[in-house]
């Protein structure tokens, strides 16, 4: 069977329990497990598993499972397979149908969203943006539209200009900027995209490892109700079902749909207001 673990210094019972009983550790650093494992008595082969070695190593790994071996996958920092091409040996594994569970250790994405204050019932992860300015600032503006927290990953040195283009492409959102998670020296700064590039214009690149969480867009503010009027009788004049008419109007005014159906309903039953 095979498990990934998150390779963490608040590492849980559980967790042990699965290094001390594996036949096999794959690790993306064995010196790092090493530490991990010397810390807490495991014992256990390791084998180093990561992104410049994985295609070679996944076959051999994949045998060993076939013939019985439990195996566990743990990463360096943080949940496995999260921003991490982990999943590739979780994929084989379903596809010779093997089993595979996992004992979730932190992830520094949802720690952030918790700390964050702003919106967890709806979020995208986004993973990394790109190096560059205008090819980041693209990428933001694909994400301008969608109604969810977005959680963002960032290099230290680059954090002050991928502010700087989230200001400009997504407004003075609600922010945070969340850095070395869960460890000695943890800090959440939160304020308005813009107020946070700012800071960090001045500050300079902060240390260790970052997440921005960024807040959703505010809903587009309501068009007089003589305009949404209007805009319903053009659709049911066009002999729009009440349903195609409102979703017609939901998409053109960015209105709740629940507030459109409700005016919607009143005009085909001839209550114009």
């Amino acid at each position: 069977m095979a498990t990934p673990i998150g390779n963490a210094e608040d590492i849980g019972l559980r967790a042990l329990r699965v290094l001390r009983d594996a036949d096999l550790i794959a690790c993306e650093d064995t010196r790092t497990t090493g530490r991990l494992a010397d810390r807490h008595g495991i014992e256990t082969p390791r084998m180093p598993y990561h992104e410049h070695n994985a295609d070679r190593m996944r076959p051999g790994l994949i045998k060993r499972l076939e013939d019985g071996a439990r195996v566990a996958l743990v990463s360096d920092a943080g949940m496995p397979l999260i921003n991490d091409p982990g999943y590739k040996l979780v994929r084989a594994c379903h596809g010779a149908g093997l089993p595979v569970t996992a004992v979730p250790g932190p992830s520094a994405p949802l720690t952030a969203l918790v700390l964050s204050g702003l919106p967890g019932d709806r979020f995208l992860f986004a993973g990394y943006p790109p190096p560059r300015s205008a090819a980041r600032r693209g990428w933001l503006g694909g994400l301008a539209a969608i109604p969810a927290t977005l959680v963002v990953l960032e290099s230290p040195k680059r954090l002050p200009a991928s502010l700087a283009d989230m200001a400009a492409e997504l407004g003075p959102r609600p922010a945070a900027v969340a850095r070395e998670l869960t460890k000695l020296f943890e800090e959440v700064r939160r304020a308005p995209l813009d107020t946070l590039a700012a800071h960090y214009a001045e500050a300079g690149p902060p240390k260790g490892e970052v997440v921005v969480v960024i807040g959703p867009p505010e809903d587009p503010p309501a068009p007089a109700p003589e305009i949404l009027d209007d805009l319903l009788r053009v659709a049911l004049k066009r002999g729009s079902s009440v349903r195609d008419a409102v979703r017609t109007v939901v998409a053109a005014t960015g209105q709740p749909r629940r507030v459109v159906y409700a005016r919607a309903l009143d005009l085909a039953d001839g209550d114009g207001g």
